[in-house]
């Protein structure tokens, strides 16, 4: 999977520029059929612009305590499962291909140009479709769900 990243900055100026322009190198797999491109990350509300670190380095699991993470991943045909449920509200956009999100005991199809909010729902993407499907996430700090006053918590 191929994503040009382009991330802007300030020089010594403070006029604006591009900081950063490439194919992202932060591309992971943590199980088969799921390529992750790890495109940005924040720390802290709000959030500090400055700086010229590379925060896509700071990535370190799904997502991040007290902050963001933007990705984008590829789930090929067939993709392993991954039942899972994140301390985060999860904005997605479908960019290509189609593919079932499975939560308790519903699925819903989401095909390229859909959107999706996951609020800390156990979930899993299951691609049983002919083509890869590129979704791109921005996963950002939430608190655990709560249900009869007890923590769902997020596990996978």
């Amino acid at each position: 999977m191929k994503v040009r990243r382009v991330v802007t900055s300030h020089d010594g100026n403070g006029k604006a520029v591009v900081a950063i322009d490439e194919v992202s190198r932060d591309v992971v797999s943590f199980r088969p059929g799921a390529t992750i491109a790890n495109i940005w990350s924040t720390q802290g509300f709000p959030v500090d612009n400055s700086g010229t670190s590379d925060t896509a380095k700071e990535i370190t699991a799904t997502t991040r305590d007290g902050g963001t993470v933007f990705r984008v991943i590829e789930y090929a045909p067939g993709v392993t499962p991954r039942n899972h449920r994140t301390d985060s509200i999860d904005y997605a956009v479908v960019l290509s291909g189609e593919i079932d999100m499975e939560l308790d005991d519903q699925v819903v199809t989401l095909r390229a140009g859909d959107v999706l909010v996951q609020r800390g729902t156990i979930h899993n993407w299951v691609n049983r479709y002919g083509a890869p499907c590129v979704i791109a996430f921005v996963l950002i700090d939430a608190r655990p769900v709560e249900h009869d006053g007890r923590p769902l918590t997020a596990h996978g």
